[in-house]
């Protein structure tokens, strides 16, 4: 029988620590019925993987089913009909290959000595003493090398940032009418930058991956002007925004264990292991929502086409039956399977380059300062149903090399 649970997902304490509340709704049933959403939800690992990788369940609503949005969202959802994150086939499957033949491995690997001198470049602007990298570290790397790679400017960082934070905060429990305004005018103002760039790489190719997007083709198709744009602010939101919140929730794992950092960085694949486990730990992104695609009965109910499952990957990721003591960084286990990026289809684009980001950026930062400290416990932020940090504020105590 699906049980029904009840938690305000802006209540203090709730978006300080969501996981007892996840632990509570695991309770052998694969599905709960989250009240204050007013849909069901699954926190088991079993049932978040089999979901998501599930086309029964897909992100963008069946015909007849499509949300309605009111006239000033216009331009918002404009934009975002153009995108990976809410297609299906076969639109996604077209986008998808055309992305995939320009963000190819190759291109991601040749990032790493870029990502290395970046790393010591932000490091060496610390002030003595006490910093907060949050801005200084976690938000300045993954946005100047995402906009590298495109072949944007990254004197623009700090405006790609605010356009990317109004953007995303539509995806948030605080969303209000506020919220929309900036929304739709950083969407505005973001299109026409990129528009613009696409503009002028028609005229000046060069090597980057705004150009190689507008080359792209597959059986004689290419990207539209929109899927292009839209295309574009998604890899500067996506490319960023979960890396940021990857990288601060890292760093306050780490320091909260009160061990030699050195440990968890002794060859490639142990660091691999421990970028890993940190995503599993306290991953970015907590709740991803899919619509039913048709009448089904699965995971012991009857669902009805046009439903909304909400997936927790952050409950996914604690969840005892896969992980032996899930509330504990363990390096070890290194967060084998963890679901932090999704899994299927629409599993994460950007996940190789977020890896590498991590994996060369993070020793870099505990080889620098092997004694930095907390100097304030870290709180996180109220916009569930992301999992980000307010602040990181660190003692770094002395600069080695």
């Amino acid at each position: 029988m699906i049980k029904t649970y009840r938690q305000d997902p802006r209540d203090p304490e709730f978006v300080q620590n969501p996981y007892p509340f996840y632990d509570t709704t695991r309770d052998g049933n694969p599905l709960f019925h989250w009240e204050d959403y007013g849909f069901l939800c699954s926190s088991q690992y079993k049932t978040v993987n089999a979901m998501l990788r599930d086309r029964r369940f897909g992100r963008e609503a069946p015909e007849g089913f499509k949300p309605e949005h009111p006239p000033h969202l216009a331009p918002f959802y404009d934009l975002e009909q153009h995108s990976l994150l809410e297609l299906e086939p076969p639109k996604h499957t077209r986008i998808r290959g055309l992305l995939v033949r320009a963000f190819t491995s190759r291109r991601i690997a040749a990032l790493e000595p870029e990502i290395e001198k970046l790393s010591h470049e932000l490091i060496a602007a610390f002030p003595e003493g006490e910093v907060d990298l949050l801005p200084a570290f976690c938000e300045k790397l993954p946005i100047i090398i995402i906009a590298r790679l495109l072949g944007v400017p990254e004197e623009m960082a700090d405006q790609l940032l605010a356009w990317s934070h109004d953007m995303v905060a539509m995806y948030q429990v605080r969303r209000d009418r506020a919220v929309e305004d900036a929304a739709v005018k950083a969407t505005v103002e973001f299109s026409n930058f990129i528009r613009d760039y696409i503009e002028a790489r028609r005229n000046d190719p060069r090597d980057d991956l705004i150009t190689h997007l507008m080359a792209a083709e597959e059986d004689g198709e290419k990207l539209s002007m929109d899927e292009l744009v839209t295309t574009c602010i998604l890899l500067l939101n996506a490319g960023h925004e979960a890396t940021v919140h990857s990288f601060a929730n890292g760093i306050r794992a780490l320091l909260r264990l009160n061990e030699p950092m050195d440990a968890f960085f002794t060859s490639p694949e142990t660091t691999l292991a421990t970028v890993e486990e940190t995503f599993r730990h306290d991953p970015p992104l907590h709740l991803f929502t899919r619509y039913v695609m048709e009448d089904l009965s699965a995971f012991g109910h009857d669902f009805k086409m046009g439903d909304t499952v909400g997936l927790l990957l952050g409950a996914a990721n604690r969840d005892a039956e896969k992980y032996a003591e899930p509330h504990k960084f363990d390096v070890v286990r290194g967060g084998i399977g963890n679901l932090s990026f999704g899994a299927g289809l629409h599993f994460c684009i950007g996940t190789p380059l977020a890896k590498l980001e991590m994996a060369v950026a993070l020793p870099i930062l505990f080889e620098s300062y092997p004694d930095m400290r907390l100097a304030e416990s870290p709180r996180f932020t109220d916009r569930f149903h992301f999992h980000g940090l307010e602040s990181l504020r660190v003692n770094l105590g002395e600069k080695h090399g």
